[in-house]
């Protein structure tokens, strides 16, 4: 795979200002664009000369020589005028000028079709902050609308979220403190293995290859974590450390917080108490008061001897009822999930538009697509242009039950 000339130039700017990204949005907006930061006079920084000093066709090829490496080990590379690269993310002030991202679902299956809520907590976690973590996690799964949960990969709450994640079923996206080839801490290489192999996971980072896990990376990480989600839920954190500077962020870029109280004499609460005296963030009561506050609706399962199944609520809006009803029937990262969507959103979509704005190859999409037809839930015309069948809006019939 060849990248792209202004790829390369945004790869080339995130090897250089990686942590001061506002510098070289100003230096694009002046020059305008990022190829043409290299092309044209050297803008000078005054305050950082030698950031500016680097700022040289040679850090071109240096970028040009990363991403074939990316790309001949399996990586990707979004730059921030990516169609696929999160939005929530690019809206922040000071977003990762490029994503390294490494996954086996498409693009649009990691970052477009579900909310995200990002668990973050202490390393030293006691047996309360590790059920809460689990029961809240579990909670999410049982929602009609089911998010993506977005964590450090570090040890402690991290762990235990992107794990239960995975249990339940729900897609986990991983940000990492290193580059894109290196997993730290190494107690969660599998844990990361089975992540990148997982439908809808990912793990994702802004550092570039061979970039260590030094402290200061972890600050850098926690501003993405709080950027790709729209709420944090904050579970058992000291006065200092990297789940307040998440939450700080998460403040800052008008998220919403949450945070799991606990015993006043508990120090490993003593951060999460602060940010519910402080109001910055709301009290956690219960999973289902989460889940609700979430607005991700109640649960969409009822379980018993026969199984689970889907139900629906009369006034939910359909693209929220058709993803509940897809993401149980054939599993939450699904591309049949993603084809059902779109399909929702465009219709009379062609399979070529749905191969494109999935990222996906051609016969996959005709394979989802006769799946869909004949389960019922698609129709096509002689002309292949998809629809959703019926009157959707209205509550979807049951699957089956399984026999006893």
């Amino acid at each position: 795979m060849e990248p792209s000339d202004k790829t390369v130039a945004y790869c080339a700017l995130n090897l250089i200002f990686g942590y001061h990204p506002r510098f070289a949005l100003d230096l694009i907006e002046r020059a305008g664009g990022p190829l043409e930061v290299f092309t044209g006079p050297h803008p000078e920084l005054p305050d950082h000369p030698e950031l500016s000093g680097q700022v040289c066709p040679q850090a071109l090829e240096k970028a040009r020589k990363e991403l074939q490496i990316v790309y001949d080990s399996g990586f990707r590379f979004l730059d921030m005028e990516d169609d696929s690269y999160p939005a929530a993310l690019r809206e922040c002030p000071e977003p990762p000028l490029g994503l390294y991202l490494n996954g086996t679902s498409s693009v649009t299956e990691i970052f477009r079709l579900r909310p995200m809520v990002a668990f973050v907590g202490t390393r030293d976690m006691s047996p309360y902050g590790r059920a809460w973590c689990q029961q809240l996690v579990d909670a999410l799964s049982e929602a009609r609308v089911q998010p993506a949960i977005v964590s450090g990969l570090a040890l402690g709450i991290d762990g235990v979220a992107h794990r239960t994640a995975l249990q339940c079923g729900l897609p986990t996206i991983g940000v990492m403190a290193t580059g894109i080839d290196a997993v730290y801490p190494w107690q969660h290489r599998q844990l990361a293995m089975d992540m990148v192999k997982a439908p809808g996971c990912a793990l994702v980072t802004d550092y570039p290859l061979d970039t260590a896990p030094v402290a200061l990376n972890f600050v850098r990480r926690n501003r993405i974590i709080a950027g790709l989600a729209s709420a944090v839920v904050v579970v058992e954190s000291k006065t200092k450390g990297g789940s307040l500077m998440t939450a700080k962020y998460a403040v800052e870029y008008d998220r919403e917080v949450f945070a799991v109280p606990g015993r006043l004499d508990d120090v490993r609460s003593a951060g999460c108490n602060s940010l519910i005296a402080s109001d910055m963030a709301r009290i956690v009561t219960s999973a289902e008061q989460l889940v609700d506050a979430l607005g991700l609706g109640g649960p969409h399962r009822h379980r018993g001897a026969g199984g689970s199944w889907l139900t629906s609520q009369a006034g939910d809006p359909p693209e929220r009822v058709l993803q509940a009803f897809l993401a149980r029937k054939y599993g939450p990262g699904s591309l049949l999930v993603g084809i059902g969507l779109t399909v929702l959103a465009e219709r009379g979509i062609t399979p070529e538009t749905l191969a494109f704005r999935l990222h996906r190859p051609y016969p996959e999409i005709l394979s989802g697509i006769g799946t869909l037809e004949a389960d019922g839930i698609i129709t096509t015309d002689l002309l292949q242009r998809c629809s959703i069948a019926g009157r959707f809006g209205e509550p979807l019939p049951h699957p089956q039950k399984p026999a006893p």
